[in-house]
């Protein structure tokens, strides 16, 4: 057995972090990790099946077979990256104080804990802490006088500041607006702007005068930017307007529209998705499976389709909402309805896209909060030539336990990628739906 070096800190993980990121044992730097039993006898009813929490679990359970080839989990075995310490799975879960008596109830949760508070009482020259994305857990670990954290990686800190994409310049020479709507264009220098980021949209304003625009990187300029409708959809106010230039600029691969509900998003990446579709081969229009009250899909009754259909009942009904914009006689009606038939338009729950190479698509991923850093990764890697990703969501209004408006995927993305030629980025703040969704968002 190697010799150990001097180390602060033991990190004790739940099952919720391996669930949220199979990597998340290479994120404790020189300090070391344990795994209680019971964590790996949760992960063994996680394997099976096709959901992203299946994938992490298989995906840690090979990491712990790889770095155990050469010893037993009761001993303390290194952890393969420069300057890690080491980790090892604790038998032992039958503490003083016990977790499960003092709670009632022998159950996993508790079992962990007890599984922490033997390592604070095996290592009392360590700081031992659980790390657990279950806000109860760690509420349960501190009334034990247990340390207990949220796992940081990937989490945003100060999401009250996330990048909005736009921005307001106010006090533009007139002549600077009038030469923006007769050139089309501007330079930098001309509205007071140096090393804007690419893709970020401007409302300029002198008085009643006024122009939308954004910034080319590519030819690194101000550009004016039109209201233009997609599919008969007319977009209602400036984000807006911002929101559809972005998704149909060719030049983006790559779009985020964050913002709260009825304010236009799913309905503007499909309006504009489907103005562009010949440039791709298909569309493909998907969504997180996030069952209310985080009931197993596969208890509910029916087959696939059925189970699957209330999932998807939101896409179909943007696509409805566009669709109607026509008459049934007309050439669009009908292309709509050819290409849901023909599968160059296909909804889809996310679960289904794993392991693909995606090439020639336009890809819309409907309530991305829901998703983990992890995935939204995972997703975007599988693109190929010619593919397009469009995210949508709102990063305040989070279906799933463990996720959180700084800790999901769609904030994830939004703070990593902002400076990218290829990325563009708008949050959508007006409702447009109907005054009494605005009433609600705002007062309820």
């Amino acid at each position: 057995m190697p010799r150990r070096k001097k180390q602060n800190k033991i990190f004790v993980l739940d099952t919720s972090v391996i669930l949220y990121n199979h990597n998340s044992i290479y994120s404790f730097e020189e300090h070391d990790v344990v795994i209680p039993i019971t964590v790996l006898e949760e992960l063994d009813n996680f394997k099976k099946g096709n959901d992203t929490k299946n994938f992490e679990a298989r995906e840690f359970i090979r990491i712990m077979d790889r770095l155990s080839a050469n010893s037993t989990l009761q001993n303390w075995i290194p952890i393969d990256r420069p300057n890690s310490g080491f980790f090892k799975v604790i038998m032992n879960e039958h503490s003083e104080p016990d977790a499960i008596n003092v709670f009632g109830e022998d159950k996993p949760d508790h079992r962990i804990l007890n599984a922490a508070l033997i390592m604070g009482q095996q290592h009392p020259e360590k700081k031992v802490t659980l790390v657990t994305k279950d806000i109860n857990l760690r509420l349960k670990a501190k009334s034990l006088d247990l340390p207990a954290e949220d796992f940081e990686t990937g989490k945003i800190k100060d999401v009250e500041f996330l990048y909005t994409g736009k921005s307001l310049i106010e006090g533009v020479d007139k002549e600077i607006i009038d030469a923006l709507y007769s050139n089309g264009f501007c330079l930098l220098e001309d509205i007071g702007l140096k090393d804007p980021i690419p893709n970020h949209y401007f409302i300029i304003r002198n008085g009643k005068s006024s122009a939308l625009a954004y910034y080319n990187p590519l030819l690194e300029r101000i550009e004016r930017v039109e209201k233009m409708p997609a599919y008969r959809i007319m977009p209602r106010n400036a984000e807006q307007v911002f929101a559809l230039h972005a998704i149909m600029n060719p030049k983006v691969k790559l779009v985020t529209l964050q913002g709260v509900a009825g304010t236009g998003k799913t309905l503007l990446a499909m309006a504009g998705a489907l103005d562009q579709k010949r440039n791709f081969k298909q569309i493909y229009l998907a969504r997180p499976i996030v069952p209310l009250s985080n009931k197993d899909i596969g208890y509910l009754p029916g087959d696939i389709k059925s189970k699957l259909n209330p999932y998807m009942e939101p896409l179909w009904d943007n696509l409805k909402f566009i669709q109607d914009q026509y008459g049934e006689k007309d050439k669009e009606f009908k292309r709509i309805t050819d290409a849901v038939d023909s599968e160059k338009l296909v909804i889809t729950p996310l679960a289904y896209i794993r392991g693909r190479s995606i090439s020639n698509v336009c890809f819309i991923v409907d309530e991305a909060q829901n998703l983990s850093p992890h995935e939204v990764k995972t997703i975007i890697t599988r693109a190929g030539e010619n593919t397009k990703f469009i995210f949508t969501g709102d990063i305040y209004q989070i279906d799933t336990p463990y996720l959180d408006a700084q800790s999901n995927g769609l904030s994830y993305l939004i703070d990593k990628i902002k400076h990218h030629e290829i990325y563009a980025h708008i949050r959508l703040e007006k409702g447009e739906r109907s005054e009494l969704a605005n009433l609600a968002n705002k007062l309820l």
